[in-house]
């Protein structure tokens, strides 16, 4: 696949527009006089705004360093990164990105190699890292970013709720099971949802459950021949079950309903299930967050023809290639993602706020077994059952469980998540939704048919 020109033609469009300073040369939001300052792009999460509030120890074991966060929304952070690291515009010195862009973005010669700075870091240890998030963040064998936080999915409800219904969670349920003791505890009159599932248009939001589904039904986006499938009888039926489930029993306003809203609306009492990543765990089990600590099961991603559907994913640092000083820049992604780090957000934080999903160590400690102790196994086991290069029924062109690996799924994923939440949202048909997105997914295949 001829990567390099393929991405520059999806983000040289709009660069300059998504970028705040413009296409301005290197260092337009860098330069500090006193030592070197790092401009750090982050993603606005929960983990993130600790690692913000921790930042100063970094900073008074390395005086010679000053740190500048650029903390963005999902959707605005991947724009501007995006534009930023594809044109070399040198904005950030350290980007949040993910397994969608790490590998295809260290092929086009993007980013700075890691495998040399982690290997000589005493102690970094990356045999410790979970081997389906390692493998993922790395590019011919060497990693090109190191994990965060990492996360699969999974099925997280409300045990005294089904108690009290007399209702029992299957060890591992099937999607038509779900749905049914959805419809039991749907309660809308009295402040209760059956289930959370985000709407919220986005190739990152709504599409991220949607796709797993859509896997598990035996939908694909495209065939071996890169002919696009989102008309096909699997992919229509799984659209239109999880367009439906949604409607009837997710909550008021799905459409415009995010992870943000779920995790809220969840960790309020407000809802009966919610299908979500595994990182929920961090806020739903927190008791500055969350009315229902303790009150929670979890069991693994729904089925229908597969053995297993949970995604796979990872927010990641990285230093890109424009990076001015790419040392100093590993030295405090060392410092964020190494095992101390993670011990030292659960002795200023509570164990339930460490970064999950990264490092195998992590699930070793017996401070975070005790708090884990509901979700620490199905966490680890999510994370081991996944396989980005066979998550479908049938064989297909790209790798990817909740997303489509090519550069243009940014786009095209972005334009069909806005026709499901349209569907969501009442104001066309799934059939209309489908046949409009067909025709954008026609268009990617047969680019890509071209260079064959």
């Amino acid at each position: 696949m001829a990567a390099v020109h393929r991405i520059r033609a999806v983000v040289g469009m709009s660069a300059c527009a998504a970028l705040a300073a413009g296409c301005a040369g290197a260092g337009a939001l860098g330069g500090g006089s006193d030592g070197t300052q790092l401009v750090v792009a982050i993603v606005a999460n929960p983990q993130m705004e600790d690692a913000i509030e921790l930042s100063d120890r970094f900073e008074e074991e390395n005086p010679d360093i000053d740190l500048k966060f650029v903390s963005l929304p999902e959707n605005e952070a991947r724009a501007k990164i995006t534009a930023s690291v594809a044109t070399g515009g040198g904005e950030f010195d350290v980007v949040m990105i993910s397994n969608f862009e790490t590998p295809q973005w260290a092929e086009n010669d993007w980013l700075v190699n890691l495998q040399p700075l982690v290997d000589q870091t005493d102690g970094y240890d990356p045999d410790d890292l979970i081997p389906s998030i390692r493998d993922a963040l790395s590019y011919e064998g060497d990693l090109y970013s190191v994990p965060f936080y990492g996360e699969s999915s999974f099925l997280v409800y409300r045990k005294d709720l089904f108690e009290q219904a007399g209702l029992t969670m299957p060890e591992q349920p099937t999607w038509d099971e779900v749905r049914e003791l959805a419809k039991e505890l749907h309660d809308p009159e009295n402040g209760m949802t059956g289930i959370c599932l985000r709407g919220l248009p986005g190739w990152g939001e709504n599409l991220a459950p949607m796709n797993t589904v859509v896997n598990t039904f035996g939908g694909r986006w495209f065939d071996e021949d890169w002919n696009a499938q989102l008309e096909s009888p699997k992919f229509k039926e799984a659209t239109k079950f999880y367009v439906d489930m949604v409607r009837d029993y997710g909550i008021s306003g799905a459409a415009a309903a995010g992870y943000g809203e779920c995790i809220t609306r969840y960790s309020q009492g407000q809802a009966a299930m919610w299908y979500d990543a595994t990182a929920m765990v961090s806020t739903v089990e927190s008791p500055d967050d969350s009315l229902v600590v303790g009150k929670n099961g979890y069991v693994p991603a729904p089925v229908k023809e597969t053995d297993a559907s949970g995604w796979l994913y990872s927010w990641s640092l990285a230093i890109p290639k424009s990076a001015d000083d790419p040392e100093a820049s590993w030295k405090f992604m060392d410092w964020v993602t190494n095992k101390d780090y993670i011990k030292l957000v659960g002795e200023e934080f509570g164990w339930e706020r460490v970064p999950p999903g990264s490092r195998l160590s992590t699930y070793e400690l017996p401070e975070y077994r005790e708090v884990a102790e509901a979700y620490a196994d199905p966490t680890l086991e999510a994370l081991s059952s996944v396989d980005q290069s066979d998550a479908t029924v049938d064989p297909v062109p790209y790798t990817g469980i909740q997303f489509v690996g090519i550069p243009e799924f940014q786009d095209l994923g972005t334009r069909v998540a806005q026709q499901i939440s349209a569907a969501i949202a009442g104001q066309i048909s799934v059939d209309e939704a489908l046949a409009q997105s067909q025709r954008y997914a026609r268009s990617v295949g047969e680019s890509y048919q071209e260079d064959e």
